[in-house]
């Protein structure tokens, strides 16, 4: 019979004699045959690999909060040359909108979420994107306007300039098309009372009204349609039939909200900003990566995402 190292099973079972004896001599742990030999390097080894493990389990969830990244980085951007390069809107952050490792609202899971996205793009597109290189502008950038297609993450974290909203709203009338995800509503209420923002005078971070007070910047008559899986926009390339998949990650509940603000506020006509409110999509793009969402829930984000892209670049 084999023997392990450190922790095997004695060749013969008959009853040993001596065994009460030997229990009496005062080790804690003796081997006889029929008894189980203990050694304590088992146990310091199972120590060090649980340790292990647990380091290992949380370096992965700190990958997404930012501890191995370290401080916030923001990379290059490359220069335009006509291949499909995904571009993030990078903006004055407001106070409290900054994250782990001082990582700025505008940057939430950059660039690895567009990177996965890019990817997924590159594998069932003949789009032939750039993968990894990922743009980050200002809508007040001259340099935005070669982009058909702009992504701003937690715009409630967002402290608008009025260069940045007379330019958002020229990239949308000459045909700009804006992604808008990841915000949600105020979460720290009291009972019976005000939010616990309101009550401090906060207003970032506070969810759809910080948006629709922008807007009002950007295009005074402008108004928000609530989307249903009718809309071509969920039709572009994958045929989403049923909102309801889309997978929700924030732990507040309730379903995801869908608005779109659409040229001339006529529905009919093409959609310029599409909003994901009460969800946060490219957190499962993001997350693809860790395997930290289900393989169901992450291929819907893709899907929109996707979907996304195209109809960005066909209207």
């Amino acid at each position: 019979m084999n023997r392990s190292k450190h922790l095997f099973r004695a060749d013969v079972d008959r009853p040993d004699p001596q065994r009460r004896s030997r229990l009496r001599s005062g080790s804690r742990f003796i081997s006889c045959p029929g008894e189980w030999k203990y050694d304590r390097r088992v146990r310091n080894g199972r120590i060090l690999l649980t340790v292990v493990v647990t380091l290992a389990l949380a370096a992965t969830a700190l990958a997404q909060y930012g501890g191995p990244r370290g401080p916030f980085h923001e990379y290059p951007n490359i220069p335009y040359d006509g291949r499909f390069t995904f571009v993030r809107i990078r903006y004055q952050t407001a106070p409290g909108g900054h994250w782990y490792g001082g990582w700025p609202a505008w940057g939430h899971g950059y660039p690895l979420s567009e990177q996965n996205l890019m990817n997924i793009m590159r594998e069932v597109t003949y789009l032939a994107p750039h993968v990894e290189e990922v743009n980050a502008l200002a809508f007040d950038d001259p340099a935005l306007f070669r982009y058909p297609i702009a992504y701003v993450i937690e715009p409630d974290w967002w402290s608008m300039t009025e260069n940045e909203a007379v330019a958002m709203r020229t990239y949308m009338q000459k045909g700009g098309f804006i992604i808008v995800d990841d915000f949600k509503p105020m979460r720290r209420r009291f009972p019976g009372s005000g939010s616990y923002d309101d009550r401090l005078g906060v207003t970032y971070g506070s969810g759809w009204s910080v948006l629709e007070t922008y807007m009002k910047r950007v295009m005074p008559d402008a108004r928000f349609y609530d989307l249903d899986a009718t809309h071509p926009i969920f039709h572009s390339f994958f045929e989403i039939d049923d909102l309801d998949v889309v997978p929700q990650i924030f732990s507040i509940g309730g379903r995801p909200v869908f608005r779109g603000l659409f040229e001339d506020n006529d529905p009919s006509k093409r959609l310029q900003m599409v909003v994901n409110y009460n969800t946060d999509v490219s957190q499962f793009w993001e997350w693809s990566s860790f395997g930290l969402r289900p393989v169901s829930e992450t291929n819907e984000a893709y899907k929109i995402g996707v979907n996304y892209v195209i109809y960005g670049l066909s209207h």
